[in-house]
C-alpha cells in the first residue's frame, strides 16, 4: 500500500529524528563513561608507579624511569616525516660520497697501470682496455646473476612506479645492492655513463626499505599513498646528493618522474634533497678534498659584465643546435637497441652469450680512446670531471685557434696536440663521444646517460666560445671599454642546453648554476634551455619515454599539442565489452571458475547478471582468502573430526556402555592416521587416485571420495560477502567521456583501470592498455594522422545521438509524468551539439 507523500516525510523524520536524538544521548553516556574508567585506570597506574618507586628504592630507578619514558617519546616521533627524511638523506649522502671514493679509486688505479707501463706501448694498451673490459663485464655479470632490474637509468621505471604501476622486485633490497655495486665498477671504467639516473633509483630503494623499517615503529608508513609520496621526495635526493644540487634536484625530480606534482610534498623534496646536499659536501670537506663547502665545479667567471648583448645571438645558436642535437641522440640510442632487436640471429647469439656485448662495446669505446692512439685528437687520456672542469675553465685555449699559443698546464694539456689546432680537437671529442655515448647506454649495466651528455654540451658550448673568441680576438667593445670573450660561459650554457633538451626539462638550467657556483650567465642559460627544449620536444621523446617504449612499460604516454580528434574519441569505443564480475548471489564455484580463467588484481561486483548494477570491486586476494576459508586445511580437518565423532557415538550405542573398555573409548582423544601422505586434498579429486583416511573407531575408513564430495557441496553454497572488504565506490566512467578526460582522470589520479557504467550498470572496462593503445594510434605517423586501432572518430555534426534511443533517453521518457524540477527539455540541437 503506497502512504501520501506528506506522511511518508512526516514518518521519516520521526524516525530518523529519533534514531539521531538516541545516538547522540547514547554517544555522550558512553563518552563520560569512558572518560571516567581513563580517570580511574590513571589513577590507579599512578598509584602502583608509586608504589613500585617505593618499593624499589635504588639510585637507578628515575634513570630507568626516564630511560622508559625518552624510549616511547621517541618511538612514537620516530614515525614522524621529518625524521624519515632526515635518515633519507644521511643515508643518501654516505652512499653517494661512497661511491664517488670508490670510483675515483678505479680511476686513479687505471692511470697507474697505464702510467707505470710507459716503456712498452702494447702493455699500455692492453692494461688501458682490459681493465675496463673486466669491471663492465663484472658489473653486466653481477648485476644480471643478483637482480636484472638494476639494469639502465631507472628514472623510467620510477616514472611508471609513480604513476600508480606496481613493477615487481625493483624496489628490494636485492635490486639496492645490484645497483650501487655494478654503478660503481661502470663508472670505475671510464666509460662516458651517468650516475644521476641511477642515483634516482638508489635514493627511490632506500626510500622503499626505509620505509618497510619505519613501518615497524608507526603504521603509517604501510599506506600506499603515502609510500608514494616519500618515493617523490626520494627522486629529489637522489639528483640532489649526486651534484650538490638540491634546488635544481627537486626541479628536475618533478619534471622527470611527475605528470601531476602534489604541491604538499614540496617541503619534503626541498628538506631531504637539501640535508643530503650538505652532508655530501661536508663529507668531502671531512676527507680533504675541499677545504670547505663550495660547488662541485666552482668557476670564475666576471660578474661585473659577464656577457656583451651582442653575444646573445651565439647563445640562441647553441639553443637551437642543442635541441637538435638532443633529438639526434635519443634517435641513435634508439635506433641501437631497435637494429640489435630486429637482427634476430645477432638478438638469439647475444642472449646467450649476455657479457659478450658489453665487452665488446667496451673494448671498441677504450680503443678509440687510448691516449697514445687516437684518444689524443680528442683529449682521451681525460675522466669525464676532468674534461668538464677544463671546459668550464674561463680563459681562452688559444687566439685565433693557433696550437703554440696553448701554453696552460695541468689538465687543460690533453687538448693541446701538436699537429691540429684547438678546434679540430673539440669537433672529434664531440662527434666520437656522441656516438660513443649513446652506444655506451645500451650496455646492460646500471648507468645513466644524463652525465655525458652534459660534457658533450660543455664541449660544445667550448667550441662556439673559442670561435667567438677567434672572431673577436680583442673582445667586444662597449662604450670605449673592451670586454673579452670569456669561453667558460658559452660551456655552461650548452651543457644545460643539450642535457635539457635530451631529457625535456629546464630545470637543468638551476642545476648549472649549483654546479658552477655562479648565476652570472642566467639570461643565456635560460633563453638556450628553453629553445632547446622547443626543438627537442617537437622532434622527438625525452629520453626517459624513449626508454619506456623500448621496454614497453606500462606507462600513460603523453597527449601532445593539437590533436582535436582526441575529443572525439569515446570510452565505449576503447573499452573491453567483455568485462569479469561476480554477482551477489554467486557460489563458491563460480569464485573458483573465475579465480582460475583470468589474473586480474580486482573484479567487479554486481547485483545481478541480468540488471549488471555496479556494486563495487574486490581485490582477488580477498576473493583468494573466502575459497581458502570454505576448502581450506582447517575446514576439511573440522569435517574428518565431526564425521569420526558420529561414527564413535554410533559405534557406542552398538557396543557395551558399560564396559571399561567402551567407556574409555568414547573419552578418547580423537586421533588420525594418515595414509599415503594426504597431507593436501585438491578440490574435485579423481577417482583414479583414491587415498583413504582412516581411524581406530572408523569402519570403514574415510575415503577422499567422500572429502570430494563435501568439497563439491561446500563450492555450491552462496558466498557470504559480510567478512570481504569490498570498495563500495570504484572508479567509473560514463560510456561518452571524451579520451582526453579519461586521460586526464587517469594521469591525475593514477589510475590503472576504470569501469565503465551506464546509469549504475557495468558495460565495460577500461585500462592503461587500451586507453596506451588508442592515444598511440592517434599520433601522427611520417605526416599522416592514422586511425587508431581501437577507436571511432566522430564528427560533432554528424553525431550518431540523433537517432541513438539511449538508456537515458529512456529514463526521461519514463519519468516525464513526474513533476520533477528542470529547466528546460533538451532540444534537437543540444542534443547535437552533445
Amino acid at each position: 500500500m503506497a502512504l501520501p507523500v506528506s506522511c511518508a516525510a512526516d514518518l521519516t523524520s520521526f524516525m530518523y529524528g529519533r534514531y539521531t536524538q538516541e545516538l547522540g544521548v547514547y554517544a555522550k553516556e558512553e563518552a563520560a563513561r569512558l572518560r571516567e574508567s581513563g580517570q580511574r585506570r590513571s589513577v590507579s597506574d599512578r598509584s602502583r608507579t608509586l608504589d613500585l618507586l617505593e618499593y624499589d628504592k635504588g639510585r637507578c630507578a628515575k634513570c630507568r624511569i626516564c630511560t622508559v619514558r625518552c624510549q616511547k617519546f621517541l618511538i612514537s616521533r620516530v614515525g614522524e616525516d621529518w625524521i624519515f627524511l632526515i635518515l633519507l638523506g644521511l643515508l643518501m649522502a654516505l652512499v653517494s660520497w661512497v661511491v664517488d671514493f670508490c670510483i675515483a679509486i678505479c680511476l686513479q688505479a687505471q692511470k697507474w697501470m697505464y702510467g707505470g707501463l710507459d716503456s712498452n706501448v702494447f702493455l699500455q694498451y692492453l692494461a688501458w682496455v682490459t681493465y675496463p673490459v673486466v669491471l663492465i663485464t663484472f658489473s653486466a655479470g653481477f648485476t644480471q646473476i643478483l637482480a636484472p632490474q638494476a639494469v639502465g637509468s631507472g628514472i623510467p621505471e620510477m616514472k611508471t612506479i609513480l604513476r600508480g604501476v606496481v613493477l615487481k622486485e625493483y624496489l628490494t633490497f636485492k635490486t639496492f645492492v645490484a645497483k650501487v655495486i655494478g654503478l660503481t665498477c661502470a663508472l670505475g671504467s671510464g666509460m662516458p655513463l651517468g650516475k644521476e639516473g641511477p642515483f634516482v633509483h638508489i635514493a627511490s630503494l632506500c626510500a622503499a626499505l626505509l620505509s618497510k623499517f619505519m613501518s615497524l615503529f608507526g603504521g603509517i608508513y604501510e599506506n600506499e599513498s603515502r609510500n608514494i609520496e616519500m618515493l617523490a621526495a626520494a627522486c629529489a635526493v637522489g639528483v640532489g646528493c649526486c651534484f650538490a644540487a638540491p634546488i635544481g634536484g627537486v626541479l628536475f625530480s618533478i619534471e622527470v618522474t611527475s605528470t601531476f606534482f602534489a604541491v604538499r610534498n614540496y617541503w619534503r623534496g626541498f628538506f631531504a634533497a637539501t640535508f643530503s646536499a650538505f652532508i655530501f659536501r661536508v663529507l668531502a670537506v671531512w676527507n680533504r678534498d675541499e677545504e670547505t663547502i663550495t660547488a662541485l665545479f666552482k668557476t670564475r667567471f666576471r660578474l661585473d659584465f659577464p656577457f656583451d648583448l651582442q653575444e646573445l645571438p651565439a647563445f640562441a645558436v647553441i639553443g637551437i643546435a642543442s635541441g637538435f642535437g638532443g633529438a639526434l641522440f635519443v634517435y641513435l640510442n634508439r635506433l641501437i637497441v631497435q637494429f640489435i632487436r630486429k637482427q634476430k640471429a645477432i638478438n638469439r647469439f647475444l642472449m646467450k652469450k649476455r657479457l659478450l656485448y658489453p665487452a665488446l662495446v667496451t673494448l671498441l669505446v677504450s680503443t678509440l680512446t687510448f691516449p697514445p692512439g687516437f684518444g689524443q685528437f680528442m683529449a682521451g687520456k681525460l675522466t669525464q670531471k676532468e674534461s668538464l672542469v677544463t671546459l668550464l675553465d674561463n680563459r681562452t685555449w688559444a687566439k685565433q685557434g693557433i696550437a703554440e699559443e696553448f701554453d696552460y698546464i695541468g689538465h687543460s694539456q690533453a687538448w693541446k696536440h701538436p699537429q691540429v689546432n684547438v678546434f679540430v680537437t673539440l669537433v672529434l671529442f664531440i662527434v666520437m663521444k656522441f656516438w660513443m655515448s649513446a652506444l655506451a647506454t645500451t650496455i646492460p649495466v646500471p648507468c645513466g646517460a644524463f652525465m655525458p651528455v652534459f660534457v658533450i654540451g660543455a664541449a660544445f658550448g667550448r667550441l662556439v666560445g673559442e670561435s667567438m673568441a677567434a672572431w673577436f680576438p680583442d673582445g667586444i667593445n662597449t662604450d670605449g671599454t673592451i670586454y673579452p670573450i670569456v669561453p667558460g660561459g658559452y660551456a655552461v650554457v650548452g651543457a644545460a642546453a643539450l642535457s635539457g633538451a635530451v631529457t625535456h626539462t629546464v630545470s637543468t638550467a638551476v642545476i648549472v648554476f649549483e654546479l658552477t657556483g655562479q648565476i652570472s650567465h642566467i639570461l643565456p642559460v635560460m633563453i638556450a634551455v628553453i629553445l632547446a627544449n622547443a626543438v627537442a620536444q617537437s622532434l622527438q621523446p625525452s629520453l626517459y619515454d624513449s626508454i619506456i617504449r623500448i621496454k614497453k612499460l606500462p606507462y600513460l604516454p603523453e597527449l601532445g599539442w593539437g590533436h582535436h580528434e582526441y575529443y572525439n574519441i569515446r570510452v565505449e569505443d576503447i573499452m573491453v565489452r567483455d568485462v569479469r564480475y561476480i554477482t551477489l548471489n554467486c557460489c563458491y564455484r563460480d569464485l573458483h571458475n573465475v579465480l582460475l580463467t583470468g589474473h586480474l588484481k580486482t573484479l567487479a561486483l554486481v547485483e545481478s547478471a541480468e540488471s549488471m548494477i555496479l556494486l563495487g570491486s574486490i581485490e582477488r586476494a580477498q576473493l583468494q582468502s573466502l575459497l581458502s576459508q570454505q576448502l581450506g586445511r582447517p575446514r576439511r580437518l573440522e569435517y574428518i573430526r565431526e564425521r569420526a565423532l558420529a561414527e564413535k557415538k554410533r559405534m557406542s550405542v552398538v557396543s557395551n556402555p558399560g564396559s571399561e573398555d567402551g567407556s574409555q573409548r568414547v573419552s578418547q582423544e580423537v586421533r588420525f592416521q594418515v595414509r599415503g601422505h594426504c597431507t593436501f586434498v585438491p578440490p574435485l579429486v579423481s577417482s583414479s587416485s583414491v587415498m583413504f583416511i582412516s581411524h581406530p573407531q572408523l569402519s570403514p575408513p574415510l575415503c577422499v571420495l567422500q572429502i570430494a564430495e563435501w568439497e563439491e557441496m561446500q563450492l555450491d553454497e552462496q558466498v557470504n560477502f559480510n567478512n570481504c572488504k569490498i570498495d563500495p565506490a570504484p572508479f567509473q566512467l560514463v560510456e561518452r567521456t571524451s579520451l582526453h578526460k579519461t586521460h586526464t582522470i587517469f594521469s591525475l589520479l593514477g589510475l590503472d583501470h576504470a569501469y565503465v557504467t551506464s546509469i549504475g550498470r557495468l558495460i565495460g572496462v577500461v585500462s592503461l592498455k587500451e586507453l596506451r593503445k588508442a592515444i598511440e594510434g592517434s599520433v601522427t605517423v611520417k605526416g599522416v594522422k592514422v586511425r587508431p586501432p581501437l577507436a571511432s572518430f566522430r564528427d560533432s555534426g554528424t553525431s550518431s545521438s540523433e537517432n541513438e534511443a539511449t538508456e537515458l533517453h529512456k529514463l526521461w521518457d519514463r519519468h516525464k509524468s513526474m513533476s520533477l524540477p528542470r529547466e528546460h527539455t533538451p532540444s534537437e540541437s543540444d542534443e547535437k551539439s552533445q
